[in-house]
């Protein structure tokens, strides 16, 4: 059975994910709807599709998905008319920006029974996802001390600083989510920013450097870093270190060329952004959809998880804010509802 899919928004991020579902012949990209009318125009022309408001894409009993690519003040709603429609959904991150608007989706979820995946691509890139497969057949042992790195090229405009909901909800959201994936829930959260990239980022209320500490109950611990600017390209790393080894992935560069002479060893520097470093791991993370529609399984990344995310994110930035440890509690993750 193919699957006739909707995508809401026609952006960047929308480009990317109408790629992915064209790749797999389980969906049939049926429909755009995007507010911005020449891009959604745009995009349907490249794809032979339809350009169609969302009303008329959420009362269209054929369509039996829809992914949601649109900005992010539109994701709660959309995903809550979605399930109520009858659709699947597949929407990116995060949530919402506001904690008790994501819980209330996840009530409106669970109560629908639809399933419903959010975007969390980076579990999908095969070097991630050896390296969970990897520890979770204990090649190292008990995890103990789990390290992310993530650097940004450059900054994002002052623009999009302004609505993106600051560092810790919209850049950092894809380590806290990493780390749960790998190590589960914290238990505290403590974070430190501050703005030496640019001053208007800061002028806007937000930090464009961080690192973040995750505390768990049984002793382990995970570490974060971001930074707006790397100047040498999109800082991508993971370590993880076992009571019997370490697991590592480091950077995916531009070329495998290495040139070693009597002066030193060069090689190139890793891949410029996200479309090309993580082009694969959403090719992969909608197979993943796919697969949990087709079999009637649980999807890979739950509303849950978003909530998660978006739990320690608010920890993050409660504890920068005010300069100390911040406990999850269980009303954060709505583990008391």
């Amino acid at each position: 059975m193919t699957l006739n899919v909707a995508l809401f928004g026609a952006g960047r991020i929308g480009k990317v994910h109408a790629a992915s579902i064209k790749s797999d012949p389980r969906a049939r990209l049926v429909a755009v709807t995007d507010v911005m009318e020449e891009a959604a125009q745009a995009l349907a022309t490249e794809h032979g599709i339809a350009v169609r408001s969302a009303e008329d894409i959420l009362n269209d009993s054929s369509i039996d998905a829809i992914l949601i690519a649109s900005s992010t003040n539109t994701h709660a709603d959309l995903i809550e008319r979605g399930v109520a429609a009858g659709k699947a959904v597949f929407c990116e991150k995060p949530i919402d920006l506001d904690l008790a608007r994501a819980l209330k989706v996840r009530t409106s979820v669970a109560a629908s029974g639809k399933p419903v995946m959010m975007g969390f691509n980076r579990r999908f890139d095969p070097n991630f996802a050896a390296l969970k497969a990897a520890f979770a057949a204990g090649e190292i042992g008990k995890g103990e001390l789990l390290s992310v790195t993530s650097y940004d090229p450059a900054p994002p405009p002052v623009s999009y600083v302004k609505v993106s909901g600051g560092l810790f909800r919209d850049m950092m959201i894809h380590d806290f989510d990493m780390c749960c994936w790998l190590f589960g829930l914290p238990e505290k959260v403590t974070a430190t920013g501050s703005c030496l990239v640019d001053p208007a980022i800061g002028a806007a209320g937000d930090v464009d450097t961080a690192v973040v500490i995750l505390h768990y109950a049984d002793g382990r611990i995970a570490t974060i870093r971001n930074s707006r600017r790397a100047v040498f390209g999109y800082d991508q790393r993971l370590e993880l270190l076992g009571s019997e080894g370490l697991l590592s992935v480091e950077n995916q560069l531009e070329s495998t060329l290495s040139k070693s002479t009597a002066s030193g060893v060069s090689s190139a520097k890793p891949q410029l952004f996200f479309l090309e470093r993580y082009m694969r791991a959403y090719e992969t993370e909608w197979a993943g959809f796919l697969d949990a529609l087709t079999s009637g399984t649980a999807t890979p990344a739950t509303v849950q998880d978003g909530v998660n995310a978006l739990a320690l994110a608010e920890a993050a930035n409660i504890s920068h804010r005010e300069g100390r440890t911040v406990t999850i509690t269980a009303e954060m993750v709505g583990a008391t509802s």
